[in-house]
């Protein structure tokens, strides 16, 4: 019971009598802006602790500790339980204190992450150690088991930053605030790619674990000092009152659980979770395997492979962004046709990226068009327009449906990628008479380019949904 009230929702204290109603929305927007900044800088550097293992597959391969159907294994443990994690904790974060959940998960990832560079540097010849001590088929166990651990709770990010936007925001400024906060999905790529991929090609490999786990220790100092749960319990009026949006009378009293239920009967909720799911294939094939085919497929070096698959996380803010503050200003609050047409972009930006040859600008081109796509969709299908068809207080279990169809699909994609992959593998000897492996990704992409065309046909089905007032 004691961990448990340890992470309820803080209760309500008196109205601050020192504050006028001008004190009080000046307290709120000061709140609200920290509230926001953690969250988004906060699920950032969760995103460099998810993804650092991407970074390093290539050297992992080239090791011989493990191959691609292990590393896909690997990353599926991830995914899978990151899914089930998804939809346990979205529910749980609706009535959840979000700055201990949210501090928490990253904590329990950063652990994690070092876990894995001690087990790294044990478990191959390094100049650190010498000869590995470890066998690889124990170190595919262990990593198998933390990149589990991992999933599970960096499920607990999302939720809770999101649930921040919901308890701070009126609903007439969420969809600019969620697209401010989608970027940190391409924000923290972006730095997974740059710092820790500098770091495993200065460094090995193994040591690009640590940059992860830094990263981490740092997210969780500011959403400790940053993050703060509900207005009322800093002495604040609820949102509604403090922002004078109008509420229904029904809506005052329903409950969280109440909420939560008809999230679980909302057919659009469900047929957006499918769209995310598909969509998330086509993400995570490019993040996973988009730097393993460039320097396969195309003959690039790590740094120039790392530097163009960053582009489009980079780019991907720009996406959300736009997303967020388009959606409300121009459409309205009305998020399909924008994401319709991201959808068809982000099916012919992968088609240039895999068909499109060797130059170097063609790459960085499809990159630039997959990220601002990608960043639309991830603002729009990966949560804004499910929390748009059901009430505020189950924004965490919309989340937690689409997010764990999402997973679930990422985790399938990178066991069916990695077993493509490995099935399409042969093998010549060169001149020094070394066996060289040549990997062949043409199977792979067809599934990769499939999966986006069909994420952005299933919204069809909800074009005539309303947004839930």
């Amino acid at each position: 019971m004691g961990l448990l009230n340890f992470f309820k929702t803080s209760a309500p204290k008196p109205l601050r009598a020192d504050l006028d109603e001008a004190g009080q929305k000046r307290y709120h927007r000061s709140l609200a802006l920290q509230s926001f900044i953690a969250g988004t800088l906060g699920y950032s550097l969760y995103y460099v602790c998810r993804t650092s293992l991407n970074v390093m597959k290539k050297p992992i391969l080239d090791s011989g500790m493990l191959d691609a159907t292990q590393l896909g294994i690997i990353g599926s443990a991830l995914l899978f339980a990151y899914a089930i994690g998804k939809f346990v904790n979205g529910f749980l974060a609706d009535h959840s204190n979000i700055k201990r959940f949210m501090a928490a998960g990253l904590l329990v990832s950063t652990l994690a992450n070092l876990t894995m560079g001690v087990i790294g540097l044990f478990g191959s010849n390094n100049a650190f150690i010498g000869e590995a001590v470890i066998p690889s088929t124990v170190v595919f166990f262990i990593f198998a088991t933390m990149w589990g651990i991992n999933g599970w709770s960096q499920s607990m990010g999302a939720a809770p930053a999101i649930i921040a936007l919901s308890r701070w925001f009126p609903l007439s400024r969420r969809g600019t605030f969620y697209g401010f906060f989608s970027a940190s999905h391409n924000i923290g790529e972006w730095l997974s790619f740059i710092f820790v991929g500098s770091i495993v090609a200065v460094s090995g490999w193994q040591w690009g674990f640590f940059g992860a786990a830094i990263a981490g220790a740092i997210g969780i100092i500011i959403i400790l000092f940053l993050m703060h749960d509900t207005p009322e319990s800093k002495g604040l009026p609820s949102i509604e009152v403090l922002t004078g949006e109008k509420v229904e009378e029904k809506k005052k009293d329903e409950s969280a659980g109440e909420a939560q239920k008809l999230a679980l009967r909302t057919p659009a909720v469900w047929i957006l979770a499918l769209a995310s799911a598909f969509m998330y294939i086509s993400r995570y094939s490019l993040n996973s395997w988009g730097i393993l085919f460039l320097q396969e497929e195309k003959g690039f070096e790590l740094a120039d492979a790392t530097f163009i698959i960053s582009i489009n996380a980079l780019l991907g803010i720009v996406g959300t962004v736009l997303a967020g503050w388009m959606s409300d200003v121009l459409f309205k609050g009305d998020r399909k046709m924008p994401a319709f047409v991201s959808g068809i972009m982000l099916s012919v930006s992968y088609a240039l990226f895999v068909y499109g040859g060797n130059e170097y600008w063609v790459n960085i081109a499809s990159m630039v068009l997959f990220g601002i796509a990608i960043g639309v969709l991830i603002a729009f299908l990966g949560g804004l327009m499910a929390i748009d068809v059901v009430p505020r207080k189950a924004t965490g279990a919309a989340l937690g449906i689409v997010g764990c169809a999402s997973y679930i699909a990422a985790g399938i994609q990178d066991v069916v990628s990695g077993w493509l992959i490995d099935s399409n593998l042969t093998e010549s000897v060169n001149e020094l008479g070394e066996v060289v492996k040549h990997y062949d990704f043409s199977s792979a992409a067809i599934f990769w380019i499939g999966a986006s065309v069909v994420s952005f046909l299933l919204p069809i089905l909800n074009w005539g949904k309303k947004v839930k007032e």
